[in-house]
């Protein structure tokens, strides 16, 4: 997609405070933070919201999670807690519509969520 900023952040074309990278998978520090730790990890194929998945998506879904967990262990959030977020849609709060999940951890997190 030309005008997806997330595909731009894949193909260099914008920046992206990078902090993982595998042949399918991009992390990134989220711009907006909401908590010390704000992840966003993408495919770095295109999917515009989790209703355009399907299942030769599978592995690059599970690879999404594994690298959460990852990045979660990396960070010293894994044993305290941390959320992972999909939001699918406007109403939901997806604002760029490439799938991305949020990591979010550091802090003391409420439920419900907004």
């Amino acid at each position: 997609m030309s005008n997806c900023l997330f595909c731009k952040i894949v193909n260099g074309e914008a920046l992206g405070d990078i902090v993982f990278e595998s042949d399918s998978v991009l992390a990134f520090n989220d711009i907006n933070p909401v908590a010390p730790h704000h992840v966003l990890i993408i495919p770095k194929k295109h999917i515009s919201t989790l209703n355009d998945i399907d299942e030769k998506d599978f592995n690059v879904m599970g690879k999404i999670h594994l690298i959460a967990n990852k990045i979660a262990s990396e960070r010293g959030i894994a044993e305290s807690g941390f959320r992972t977020v999909f939001n699918c849609n406007k109403d939901a709060g997806q604002a760029v519509f490439h799938i991305h999940m949020h990591l979010v951890g550091g802090r003391k997190l409420n439920w419900p969520p907004g």
